[in-house]
Order: structure tokens, then C-alpha cells, then sequence
């Protein structure tokens, strides 16, 4: 590629506004970001693809030592200026090799699926609830609220523990505004130290650029204030996890018009023919879709109806859909108008996974599924024997069964393409194995003197 007359008139914008240099920051396979930092005065260059990296340094970019280098070229359409670091300007990036678009880059995934979405007419609305707990890490690694106070039993909406971390909260909000992202609502969570923050939907791909940048964000933040912010799904047993929840709806491409709204639902969900068509498509590969939406080990100790918690955990373990009921995955808010995927949590690469939703839910356009009856029943307190009479499935229990899912089902292969099919089983595979070869603490509690 070239250097264009575009990016020499956005080199002198970046200069006159003190920026000395630029990152393209393309993901890896699990949605971490890399990239190199070029000097403002190779600008052009950069722009154009110049920087070259070693896949085979990076996790499921499915590249060996021999191969040749992957290039980065940044979205020259989102750049942002580091609010705490104005010489430093952040651009979302895909991977190149040899000229084109690198099919193993989740976010060149994300674009193409896009682009199936809008050879059907439709645009892909994305909002992403962030979940963060933010807390103190001891000398032993440890994980601790910092806030001796906020140790109630429930601590969901609460105004004094809320406020007692306001100097952080502020300053992410600010930031946060600051780059247009329309901040509407923000809370303390379920948990001790536990917050969430809503901003305005958009279409898929400048979401999930935003929700990498906002992990990176507030981790910064927090340092500043002595804090440690986590996207751990489940830090603690005892206390909620970090959801990601994926608030979805398909608009129409030329018109904007939302079109999963609908006054004359049946149902009574203000959801339309094609929004249940959508919602089909996701169940009908909501296990192997689990892999993505809830990626790591500690996922799983989140998607629990319990655990050691007192209390349920508001988490899904159920593939199935229904009302304004957190029992189950898919649920459709009140006034209708989109779903929202709740078993999507802080951990997630939220390009790969909105790609693969967007996927199954365009097939479930495509072929007219019908997602059956929506649940209102607290799903938590049916029986094994109960859930098979009205035919919901659990989702998995582990990452060990969701990989098992996702390998099994022809779809994953049919939209990631073989290579980065077998690169995410490859790397999930290895961290449940290196899991089980460790030994926990509780393990040491319980069997050292047992016997």
C-alpha cells in the first residue's frame, strides 16, 4: 500500500494537536491488544502498512517461525488521542499478509460478516454493558476490595459505596465523553467494588473497537488511583461476575430504521418476525457460541445458578430465551425493539464473538427459525426432568464442554474458515489442560491432611 493524501492532511491534524506517536492496535486471538509505536514523522507509512510483525509470537494468528510477516494497517476512521498521554494516538488495526486482509484477524472476521449483513440490507447495532470490579492486589497476589465499607451482603445500586469510589468513576466518565462515546447510566453492581457502565449503541465493529479500548482505559484509570481494575469474569466465588451482556438489533441499511421493533408482537414483546428469526439462530448454536461469549476458565464459575453465592447469580446457565427474565441467555427487554445475549462476559474477544452471534443470527433470517415459546419461569428452580419437558438445554458447565461444542458444530468452521476454527480449539484446549495440571489451593486444603 501506498501513503495517501488522506493520511498526510490527518499527520499534520495529529501534529498540530501535539501527538508524537501512533500505535495500530490489531487484537490477538483472545482480544488482547498489540501493536508497535511508530513516530509521528513516519505517519504516512504507518498508515499505509508498514509495520511488520512475527504471527508466530502472538496466540492464534496461526503462523509458524518460517512464515512470512503479518502487517498492521490502522482504521484511520477511529483514531483516538489519549486522553492521559495526548502524545501517544491509539487506531484500531487489522492484520494484513502479503497485501490482504488476514482471515485469522477477528476483526477482518467481524468486517466480512458485516458485509454478509449488508448484502442482505441490514446494519448491525452492538452495545456492549460493561462490567469492572476495581480492588487492591496484596503482596501475596491476592485479590481485595479496597473499600472496607462496601461489604454488604447486597450491594446493588448503592449510593454511599458508589460515591466512596467517585474520584474514579468521575474521571472514567469524563474520558469517556470526552470521546463521544454518550455515557447514560452508570451503577455499583451486585458485587463488593463492582460497577457498570452504559453507553450508547453502535453499529459492531466501532463497539467492539471501543470495548478494547475501554479494558485498556480503565485499567489506566484505576492505576492512577491506586486501583486495580479486572475483566476477570469471576474474581471472587462469593459475589457476581463481570458480564458483557451483548445488546443486539439489525437496522436497515439504507434507512436506519430499527428493525426488530414491532407494535404488533403476538408475543408481546415488541419484537419482530425477523428479531425471533434471529433469536432462532442463536439458539440453535448457543452452545458452541458459549465458547466465544465465555472464553476462559473462570467463565464458567460465573455461569452458575449459585455456587457460594446467597443468593442466584443473575448469570444464564440455560440456552433459551424469553421476557425481562435474567434466567435465561437471550432476553428481550422490556419495550422490546432488540435482545441481549447474557452469557457474553468481561473476558469475551468482542470481535470474534459478534461476528459469530451476527452469523447465527443472519442464518436464523435466512432460513425463518422460529425460537419457539418465550420462558417466563424463574428457570433456576426447574429440574433436570422439568427442563427436558419444555425442551431447554443447559449451556455448558466448563470450557472443556463449550470447546467440545464449538468443535462439533459444522456452522463455527462454515464462518471462521478452517484455520482459525482449529487455532481458537487449539489454544482453549491447552488453557483447560493447564488448568487441570495445576493444583489449587483448595485442593491443598482439602487432601493434605485428609488422609
Amino acid at each position: 500500500m501506498k501513503p495517501s493524501a488522506n493520511s498526510k492532511k490527518i499527520k499534520q491534524s495529529l501534529v498540530r494537536k501535539g501527538v508524537k506517536y501512533c500505535v495500530g492496535a490489531y487484537v490477538d486471538i483472545h482480544g488482547v491488544p498489540k501493536g508497535k509505536f511508530v513516530p509521528i514523522e513516519h505517519f504516512e507509512h504507518f498508515a499505509a502498512g508498514s509495520e511488520l510483525y512475527t504471527g508466530y509470537a502472538l496466540d492464534g494468528l496461526g503462523q509458524a517461525p518460517n512464515d512470512d510477516e503479518i502487517s498492521s494497517v490502522p482504521d484511520l476512521n477511529h483514531i483516538i488521542q489519549l486522553p492521559w498521554q495526548k502524545e501517544v494516538a491509539w487506531m484500531p488495526a487489522d492484520n494484513h499478509f502479503h497485501g490482504q486482509p488476514y482471515p485469522l484477524n477477528s476483526r477482518v472476521l467481524l468486517k466480512n460478516i458485516l458485509g454478509e449483513a449488508a448484502k442482505m440490507g441490514f446494519t448491525f447495532h452492538l452495545g456492549i454493558e460493561c462490567e469492572i470490579y476495581v480492588l487492591k492486589q496484596d503482596e501475596r497476589g491476592r485479590l481485595l476490595v479496597p473499600n472496607p465499607d462496601d461489604n454488604l451482603d447486597k450491594s446493588c445500586y448503592d449510593v454511599k459505596r458508589f460515591l466512596d469510589v467517585f474520584p474514579w468513576l468521575d474521571e472514567m466518565v469524563t474520558t469517556m465523553n470526552g470521546l463521544g462515546w454518550d455515557v447514560y447510566s452508570l451503577d455499583h453492581e451486585d458485587g463488593n467494588s463492582q460497577f457498570e457502565f452504559d453507553f450508547k449503541y453502535a453499529d459492531a465493529l466501532t463497539m467492539a473497537d471501543r470495548y478494547i479500548f475501554f479494558r485498556y482505559m480503565a485499567k489506566t484509570i484505576a492505576a492512577k488511583h491506586g486501583l486495580l481494575a479486572t475483566f476477570m469474569p469471576k474474581p471472587f466465588a462469593d459475589k457476581t461476575g463481570n458480564g458483557a451482556h451483548f445488546n443486539m438489533s439489525l437496522a436497515d441499511l439504507r434507512t436506519g430504521k430499527n428493525l426488530f421493533e414491532s407494535k404488533k408482537d403476538p408475543r408481546g414483546l415488541g419484537i419482530s418476525p425477523l428479531g425471533y428469526a434471529f433469536i432462532a439462530g442463536i439458539l440453535r448454536h448457543g452452545r458452541a457460541l458459549c465458547a466465544v461469549l465465555a472464553p476462559t476458565v473462570n467463565s464458567y464459575k460465573r455461569l452458575i445458578r449459585r455456587g457460594a453465592m446467597s443468593y442466584y447469580s443473575w448469570a444464564p446457565v440455560f440456552n433459551s430465551f424469553g421476557t425481562n427474565n435474567r434466567t435465561n441467555s437471550i432476553r428481550v427487554p422490556m419495550g422490546g425493539g432488540r435482545c441481549e445475549s447474557r452469557n457474553a462476559d468481561s473476558s469475551c474477544n468482542p470481535y470474534l464473538a459478534a461476528a459469530l452471534v451476527l452469523a447465527a443470527g443472519l442464518e436464523g433470517v435466512r432460513e425463518k427459525l422460529n425460537p419457539g415459546e418465550p420462558h417466563h419461569e424463574n428457570l433456576y428452580e426447574l429440574s433436570p426432568a422439568e427442563l427436558e419437558k419444555i425442551g431447554v438445554q443447559e449451556l455448558p458447565r466448563t470450557l472443556g464442554e463449550a470447546v467440545d461444542a464449538f468443535a462439533a458444530d459444522p456452522f463455527v468452521e462454515k464462518i471462521l474458515g478452517p484455520e482459525l476454527r482449529n487455532e481458537f480449539i487449539k489454544y482453549k484446549r491447552a488453557e483447560w489442560e493447564e488448568y487441570h495440571q495445576s493444583v489449587s489451593q483448595w485442593e491443598i486444603d482439602r487432601y493434605a491432611r485428609l488422609f
